[in-house]
């Protein structure tokens, strides 16, 4: 997505994001699609299943196939990232562990989600040290469904796909999130 298909990015994320506003939102966060599939491609598909917008926003937008497989639309880091006031805000953002790293924009942003409790914040891989006081460790257990659509997504990336396992695990914030919305039952990742 870029200026030539259109009226850039910026216009394209702003059209999208208002698309579907009834629907539950999930923005996936990450470099590249190899890594969302690796990392959260099961509970990325099974959301999309249950009815949830899934959105793959990748700073590396080359190779769409393997999320698409899965039911993710995927759109360019840089749109949302330049918009500076956001009306459109997803439910739940899962975020690659490099971009909390490397990026200050994606590293402000979770970090203040995650201070005034605004949505679900899911993380995957090694954290870095700011951000382990605010998450559990969770867990998905894929469906079958979920572990047939990431073997394809994985083998769509080149990687040799083996057995794909029955969970998935993450850092999140779901657990003090209900409690901060005084919710009785906790939700979990799924």
């Amino acid at each position: 997505m870029d200026a030539a298909q259109g009226a850039g990015p910026i216009v394209d994320w702003w059209a999208y994001a208002h698309r579907h506003p009834l629907r539950c939102r999930l923005a996936v966060l990450g470099t590249d699609a190899r890594e969302v599939v690796t990392h959260a491609g099961g509970w990325l598909f099974d959301r999309s299943m249950a009815g949830w917008d899934v959105n793959a926003v990748l700073a590396d937008v080359t190779d769409l196939r393997p999320l698409q497989i899965l039911g993710a639309s995927v759109l360019e880091l840089e749109g949302p990232l330049a918009v500076p006031v956001h009306h459109t805000w997803p439910d739940a953002l899962a975020v690659a562990p490099d971009l909390l790293r490397t990026d200050s924009r994606v590293r402000d942003g979770v970090r203040n989600c995650l201070e005034h409790d605004l949505i679900e914040i899911v993380l995957w891989g090694p954290l870095p040290e700011e951000f382990a006081s605010h998450v559990e460790v969770m867990s998905h257990r894929l469906s079958s469904a979920a572990r047939a659509f990431k073997e394809r997504a994985l083998a769509a990336t080149d990687l040799e796909t083996g057995t794909v396992p029955v969970i998935e695990g993450f850092h999140s914030n779901a657990a003090s999130l209900a409690t901060a919305r005084g919710a009785v039952n906790v939700p979990s990742v799924r």
